[in-house]
């Protein structure tokens, strides 16, 4: 191999080299892209979204880093999330699952259901209905639920979603969150295991949270496979693209 082929081979791995350290930094500080396969957060987030999640909103622990390895110590640079922020963090229960809900309580607080109200520390949390609502579950098949537009007690608002009042999450006992610990809760309330489902989900330490949901940056409707581009302008959702994640 001359030398000037050697250099050149050797500029082109470099610049490789570069390109992937800048994306894991990226990836690892800034922001990572996640998508969406379940309908837990309708109607917030639809399945087929997809959207980015700040890594540096709540600080950086293990589960920041590739492949959660463990050379965080707790959580460093910490802050903590807020009450009507959409989380991704990893699932309590094996510490690799993603999941992605909305954050209802607080280390100290006292979460509880009671006929498909929700109740923070004894204080029932107003809801407004909307509407009711036609889409489509996890399994593709149609479906209605009655929309309402709940506000927590510092203001956040949005939009959840209810089959009815009486559903198998709707009655719950006290949840006493523990220091360190949040509370989270899907939109779609009577589709959704969180927080609630103590031996899934629980309560989710502060070290398991990976990032904020920010924004999407694509959504497709899964009528169109990879192999079919000519179906592809009608399966994206033009109008999610962009759009913020929040209340």
């Amino acid at each position: 191999m001359s030398e000037r082929k050697q250099a050149g081979w050797v500029e082109n791995l470099r610049t490789i080299v570069y390109a992937v350290l800048v994306a894991i930094g990226v990836r690892t500080f800034l922001y990572e892209p996640f998508n969406i396969p379940s309908g837990s957060m309708l109607t917030t987030l639809l399945i087929g979204d997809y959207l980015f999640v700040s890594k540096f909103s709540y600080g950086f622990s293990r589960y920041s880093l590739p492949l959660g390895l463990p050379l965080i110590p707790g959580r460093i640079l910490a802050h903590a999330p807020e009450r009507g922020d959409v989380v991704v963090f990893k699932q309590p229960a094996d510490n690799k699952t993603d999941y992605i809900k909305r954050i209802i309580g607080l280390p100290g607080d006292q979460i509880q259901v009671t006929g498909g109200r929700l109740y923070i520390n004894g204080q029932m949390v107003p809801r407004q209905k909307v509407g009711e609502v036609e889409f489509r579950d996890g399994f593709g098949r149609p479906t209605r639920a009655i929309q309402y537009r709940e506000t927590l007690p510092n203001g956040r608002s949005y939009q959840i979603l209810e089959d009815s009042d009486d559903g198998p999450l709707d009655n719950t006992p006290v949840y006493q969150v523990p220091p360190n610990h949040f509370f989270a809760m899907g939109d779609n309330r009577d589709n959704s295991a969180d927080s609630r489902v103590l031996r899934q989900v629980g309560y989710i330490p502060f070290e398991n949270l990976v990032g904020r949901a920010e924004f999407l940056f694509f959504s497709t409707d899964g009528s169109a496979a990879l192999w079919e581009p000519w179906k592809w302008p009608w399966a994206i959702r033009w109008e999610r693209i962009f759009r913020p994640v929040g209340p």
